[in-house]
């Protein structure tokens, strides 16, 4: 096992599975699990055995690639037809990370590409598809983190919302990976992670990652953050992004707006790391994300012995919300650092 877990989601040695860490049972539990049919596919993303919106896209990568080696024996008709039902199956497991469709989109694209292949050479071409996915992914997480680390120096606090760290990407992360390389080239931060409501992405992997590391880390609770900005020990915000509206609206784990309110109004510059497959120029604002709502009983009884709120009561549950561009200080891609105002900076990198 590295270090940093970064090879948490992988294609079987036999090209007709998937394997994945299952990041449900962290930190208590480090479990890898077989991924063979779609059904099973599915489930580990709509469950978030593997998440954050990198790895979701390695991940549905791998797994249309091994399910389209295990029909290659159809016929060139029918091969096609169910790669394309497979895939808009895969897609429907969650709705807001965009590279969720944008890996579906990229391997369909290598496979409308290739109109006189037969299955087995399609099946190939979407494997190796699927590995450059990942391997672009590896030079997209050192690349970010170069970038960001430069927003930061030595002794700096920095607060963190959910996880964008190895476990959501595929080596370094996001958010994380600016903390990560400079903990590797001797320097220091203080890191205040934040709990992140509903899932404790925050407490149960954020915290593990960085611990794991070395990196000073403190766990507090999603409503302390105000408590440590005003306490003068935040120097920035870092937070990753499942999808970036083209005017810099910013979607990232529920709880992330509210951060970049406080950030504002105690000074601290709020940063949103991610990949440029997380902008959407097609969703032209935050308004057009549509955020994914979950099952009541992840904060009413998960994680809990025993449920924590009367049986009954109604719940309100979304993933996500949009953190509005204007209280964004820079959006860190591979690409380089973007500033307001996004509608040109984000279309800039394209």
């Amino acid at each position: 096992m590295s270090q940093y877990l970064s090879d948490h989601v992988h294609l079987g040695d036999d090209l007709t599975c998937v394997a994945i860490l299952d990041q449900t049972l962290l930190p208590n539990e480090v479990k890898y699990l077989t991924l063979r049919t779609p059904e099973e596919m599915f489930e580990a993303i709509q469950l978030l055995r593997v998440r954050g919106a990198p790895a979701i896209g390695i991940c549905a990568g791998y797994c249309l690639a091994a399910l389209a080696e295990q029909r290659k024996d159809l016929d060139p008709a029918q091969f096609r037809t169910e790669l394309h039902r497979l895939s808009q199956y895969l897609n429907s497991s969650r709705p807001t990370a965009v590279n969720l469709s944008w890996a579906l989109n990229r391997l369909g694209a290598r496979a409308h590409a290739m109109p006189e292949a037969d299955p087995p050479a399609i099946a190939a071409a979407l494997r190796h598809e699927s590995i450059a996915i990942h391997q672009e992914d590896i030079a997209m997480c050192k690349a970010i983190s170069e970038y960001g680390l430069t927003l930061i120096k030595e002794g700096d606090g920095v607060l963190t919302h959910c996880n964008a760290g190895p476990l959501a990407t595929s080596q370094y992360g996001t958010a994380l990976g600016p903390l990560l390389l400079g903990k590797e080239r001797g320097m220091n931060f203080r890191v205040f992670a934040d709990e992140t409501r509903p899932l404790l992405q925050g407490a149960r992997l954020t915290s593990y990652e960085l611990h794991k590391a070395g990196v000073d880390v403190t766990l507090i609770c999603d409503n302390m953050a105000s408590m440590v900005m005003k306490n003068g020990w935040i120097n920035a915000c870092f937070v990753g992004c499942d999808r970036v509206a083209a005017n810099g609206d910013a979607a990232n784990k529920i709880g992330t707006s509210g951060v970049a309110i406080l950030a504002k109004h105690y000074g601290i510059p709020f940063y949103v790391l991610g990949p440029t497959s997380t902008i959407d120029l097609n969703c032209p604002t935050g308004n057009d994300i549509k955020i994914e709502l979950r099952d009541p009983e992840e904060i009413k009884s998960k994680f809990y012995a025993q449920p924590m709120a009367p049986a009954g009561v109604k719940c309100y549950n979304p993933a996500f919300d949009v953190t509005d561009h204007s209280l964004i200080a820079g959006i860190v891609t591979e690409k380089g650092i973007c500033r307001p105002p996004y509608s040109q900076s984000l279309a800039a990198l394209f």
